[in-house]
């Protein structure tokens, strides 16, 4: 299945320099992402690209730019969110099957790998990746507090002071205190 914002980039178009490549995503294509991502909207997805060869595949270097509105996880809030990401990710090709890949040994500095099969790349598909990747998981209002407190849920803080006051004995400070009013 082709991906929502697909930009297949031929590698024979990849020469011995570097290629400076940028995709948009149409109309559309944001809104299909915005559904895939679970987005209220997706305004703008934009991403440059250095290509260029190395000994197993293709290192791609840019940045990628976009806006997006999520919704709160508490109120169903729309959040506005601006994503400016640099990315560096190496695209190698696909093992074949029954072949594992090669080892990779890669520092925290290195590339994402991402896998291709045929002769192209996809670019698109990277730029909706690296935004997936870019995204707050758990995006929240500034009335979400107000919201889970009224519903009776904790705030982290209230729940680390209730541990740390009952501790792993709590229990059994309690029952002890109980037994010894008895007395």
């Amino acid at each position: 299945m082709t991906p929502e914002f697909s930009r297949p980039h031929r590698l024979d178009q990849i020469g011995a320099g570097e290629a400076q490549v940028e995709v948009t995503a149409s109309p559309e294509e944001r809104e299909a992402l915005a559904r895939r991502f679970g987005l209220k909207e997706v305004e703008r997805l934009e991403a440059r690209y250095a290509l260029r060869r190395d000994a197993i595949g293709v290192i791609a270097r840019g940045h990628l730019s976009g806006a997006v509105t999520q919704a709160c996880v508490v109120t169903d809030e729309p959040l506005p969110a601006k994503i400016e990401e640099d990315f560096a990710i190496r695209f190698l090709p696909e093992p074949s099957e029954g072949e594992a890949p090669d080892e990779l040994e890669l520092s925290e500095d290195e590339c994402d790998t991402v896998f291709y099969s045929g002769g192209a790349i996809d670019l698109g598909e990277a730029a909706a990746e690296t935004l997936a990747l870019a995204l707050d998981p758990f995006p929240r209002s500034p009335n979400a507090a107000a919201v889970l407190k009224d519903a009776g849920v904790l705030s982290e803080e209230e729940a680390k002071r209730l541990a740390e006051e009952s501790g792993p004995f709590g229990g059994l400070a309690a029952l002890r205190d109980k037994l010894g009013k008895k007395d």
